[in-house]
């Protein structure tokens, strides 16, 4: 089993890792926080928030499974070599079980807050249903040679995807409103943080252990802060560029549309047609 060469770096790495942890952990409570002073929710991608609790829900069997279990652990020895570290961190893990505990809590305002017309999309729906019975069939694939290291990397796979499609319902709704009102800016400024906090906490590990093979071996975490400063940077460019400190210019009923952002499904043209 690898361990530090420098004690320094080591150090460097956990204040680093958990820096990521408190950005991506106060990120969640802006939001939540605007929900409850506003009493609503418009504004807030109900698609969003649906896709963000599976994305956090896969990242978390991820980080669990590979932190606590040691047999995971012997398998990912075997495949990447006894002298590299385990690419998850304690923080790794307590975000993604705040994550989850959070997203739940949002989920419960959307429920109990004024809605507006906003609801979840079909689109969304199907997405979250494919993703969790893709997930079912590769257990059982993996089931009969205990395959759980790579079982897992399909759950961080997972993650990055849903990384990937969770934030276009927001950005597309802040895009057709012309307005970022509703959706907490403070959320994006500390996932910011935290994604930049993440890279440098993965690039002290391989200065340590002069190798970049932390990198690929955990190529979901990689991809997760890439994905998220990317749409981070949109968010910010929205609400200081091309939307600074503007009400929806559009109509409740062009809201409601803007709640089947990715496309709109045929049943759906079907029925505004034959009203």
């Amino acid at each position: 089993m690898a361990s530090w060469n420098s004690i320094p770096l080591e150090i460097t790495y956990q204040i680093v890792g958990w820096i990521a942890f408190i950005s991506w952990t106060f990120g969640f409570y802006p939001q939540l926080i605007l929900n409850v002073r506003r009493k609503s929710v418009v504004g807030l991608s109900f698609d969003f928030v649906v896709l963000n609790l599976t994305k956090h829900t896969s990242y978390l069997i991820y980080n669990a499974s590979l932190y606590f279990s040691s047999t995971i652990q012997k398998q990912y020895y075997e495949k990447y070599g006894y002298d590299e570290m385990i690419p998850v961190a304690a923080n790794d893990v307590a975000f993604s079980t705040h994550a989850v505990l959070i997203t739940l809590i949002v989920l419960f305002q959307i429920l109990i807050y004024d809605r507006g017309s906003q609801k979840v999309s079909r689109i969304a729906i199907a997405i979250v249903i494919a993703v969790w019975l893709f997930a079912a069939v590769c257990f059982f694939i993996a089931l009969p040679r205990h395959s759980w290291l790579w079982l897992i990397s399909i759950f961080n796979s997972i993650q990055v995807f849903m990384t990937v499609v969770k934030y276009i319902p927001q950005a597309f709704m802040n895009f057709k409103r012309k307005s970022t009102a509703g959706f907490s800016i403070g959320n994006i400024l500390l996932d910011f943080s935290g994604g930049v906090a993440n890279y440098a906490q993965m690039i002290v590990q391989s200065i340590d252990q002069g190798s970049w093979i932390n990198f690929y071996g955990n190529m979901g975490k990689m991809l997760l802060s890439l994905v998220s400063i990317s749409f981070d940077i949109i968010f910010m460019c929205q609400r200081f560029v091309l939307y600074p400190n503007k009400k929806s210019q559009v109509p409740p009923k062009i809201i409601e549309e803007t709640t089947e952002p990715l496309v709109n499904t045929s049943d759906h043209k079907q029925s505004e047609s034959l009203g």
